[in-house]
C-alpha cells in the first residue's frame, strides 16, 4: 500500500517541523536575547529540566512568532491528512470491519484547535471591560487545553485500535515499535493525570512549564514512532 509510504513521511514531517520549530524559538530568545528588544530576551535557560520559560512565551512576539506560526498551522494541515490516511490504511487491512474512528475525529479537532492557538497567540484584543479580558484569556487556555486532550485521546484510541487487530497488521509493522507507542501513551495519560492537581493550582509555574515542554515532546515523539512502526512498503 502507497498509503503506508505516505504516512511516514507525514508522521515523520509532524515530528521534525514542530521540534525544529519550538527549539528554535527557545535558541533564539536565550542564546541570542542580547539582540532582541527589553522584555522579550530570556536569560540562559534549559526549560526542559529547570522550567526556565514557556513555549508560548518564547514563541508569541516578534521575530520568535514567525518561526512559531507558520510551522504550526502547516503541521496542523499534515495531522489532518495523516489521520484520514491512517483511517484509510486500517480500514484496507482491516478488511473495511468495524473498527472505532473515534482516532480521526479526535486527531482533526485536535489540529484544528492547534491552528487556533497558533492564530491567536501573541494577539492582544484592548478590551475596556475587565469581563472580556477574563473570557478571551480563558478561551486561549481553553484551546491549548483541547488541543492536548483530543491528540493524546486520538493517539489513545488509534494504538488501542492497532493492537485490537495486531494479527491482521503484524506482516506491515514493527511490532516492538508498536508496544513502545502503547508505552509512551501510556505515560502521557498517566502524566496528565497526576499533573492535575499542579496544573490547576496557583504557584508552581517552573515545574508547570517543565511539564509542558516535556509533555509536548512525548505528543509529538509519537509520530517518530510511526515512522519507525510503519515498515516500507
Amino acid at each position: 500500500m502507497n498509503e503506508i509510504n505516505f504516512v511516514k513521511k507525514l508522521a515523520l514531517w509532524v515530528f521534525i517541523i514542530p521540534f525544529i520549530a519550538t527549539n528554535s524559538c527557545l535558541l533564539l530568545v536565550t542564546v541570542f536575547g542580547e539582540y532582541l528588544p527589553p522584555g522579550i530576551r530570556i536569560g540562559k535557560v534549559f526549560p526542559y529540566f529547570d522550567g526556565g520559560t514557556s513555549i508560548s512565551r518564547t514563541a508569541r512576539n516578534f521575530p520568535a512568532y514567525l518561526i512559531f506560526k507558520p510551522a504550526m498551522i502547516f503541521t496542523s494541515f499534515l495531522l489532518i491528512k495523516y489521520w484520514l490516511i491512517t483511517k484509510k490504511i486500517v480500514e484496507n487491512i482491516n478488511n473495511s470491519q468495524q473498527i472505532s474512528n473515534y482516532f480521526v475525529i479526535f486527531g482533526i479537532s485536535s489540529a484544528i484547535f492547534l491552528i487556533l492557538h497558533s492564530i491567536f497567540l501573541g494577539v492582544k484584543f484592548d478590551f475596556s471591560d475587565e469581563l472580556y479580558k477574563n473570557f478571551y484569556k480563558l478561551f486561549r487556555r481553553l484551546i491549548i487545553l483541547f488541543f492536548i486532550i483530543f491528540e493524546l485521546i486520538a493517539q489513545i484510541i488509534l494504538v488501542y485500535s492497532l493492537f485490537k487487530i495486531k494479527d491482521k497488521i503484524y506482516i506491515y509493522i514493527k511490532y516492538k515499535v508498536l508496544k513502545i507507542k502503547i508505552i509512551l501513551v501510556t505515560i502521557l495519560a498517566i502524566t496528565a493525570l497526576a499533573s492535575l492537581p499542579i496544573i490547576t493550582s496557583s504557584g508552581n509555574t517552573q515545574i508547570k512549564h517543565a511539564l509542558e515542554w516535556n509533555f509536548f515532546l512525548g505528543i509529538i515523539f509519537f509520530y517518530f514512532l510511526t515512522f519507525l512502526m510503519w515498515k516500507k512498503n
